[in-house]
């Protein structure tokens, strides 16, 4: 499992034309969910996200405060591009869990998050949909985070892929 956690100043998704979801200060978190990926990763990427220190403390001490600390929002985006492997130049998303499941994971993801914060302050764009991000940096303070299965279970290497990267399927949406 991978996030890229983004400080921001403020952070919103569109789908088309609506704004479907929009923090103020605190982090913008990119997610990536590998087809081997287990709650084990994910409770690690849970804990990693709250508690990374990248804020400052009313004194202006530097990275001495957690999004938690200063009672910030969190804007999750689930993004299966961040499984990619190059061949050559072209991308190949065959690590990426597929739609149906990776849907269900994220949506265990987030529910984990509300359960360890306030749930209030937890927000996500739309699984699944064509997205535009917009992200307000704040630094830029960009830290990528990756939770790598102890061992990857042997499977077909199209397992759980679903069509994302069949010619014959309809165009892959970035989840």
């Amino acid at each position: 499992m991978k996030a890229l956690v983004q400080r921001v100043m403020k952070a919103s998704v569109s789908v088309g034309d609506e704004v479907v979801s929009s923090v103020g200060k605190g982090l913008c978190v990119l997610i990536g969910i590998s087809r081997y990926d287990t709650p084990k990763e994910m409770e690690y990427i849970v804990r990693k996200i709250l508690n990374l220190r990248l804020f400052d403390d009313d004194s202006g001490k530097r990275w001495s405060k957690s999004v938690v600390d200063k009672d910030f929002e969190v804007l999750c985006v689930s993004q299966f591009t961040l499984n990619v492997t190059l061949k050559g130049n072209k991308p190949d998303f065959h690590e990426a869990m597929g739609p149906d499941l990776s849907q269900q994971f994220y949506n265990t993801f987030l529910d984990q998050l509300k359960a360890a914060y306030k749930p209030e302050k937890i927000k996500d764009g739309q699984f699944g949909a064509y997205m535009q991000v917009s992200i307000q940096n704040d630094g830029p303070v960009t830290i990528p985070l990756e939770a790598v299965p102890a061992v990857p279970p042997k499977a077909d290497k199209k397992k759980d892929c679903g069509d994302q990267n069949s010619a014959a399927a309809e165009p892959a949406s970035p989840v």
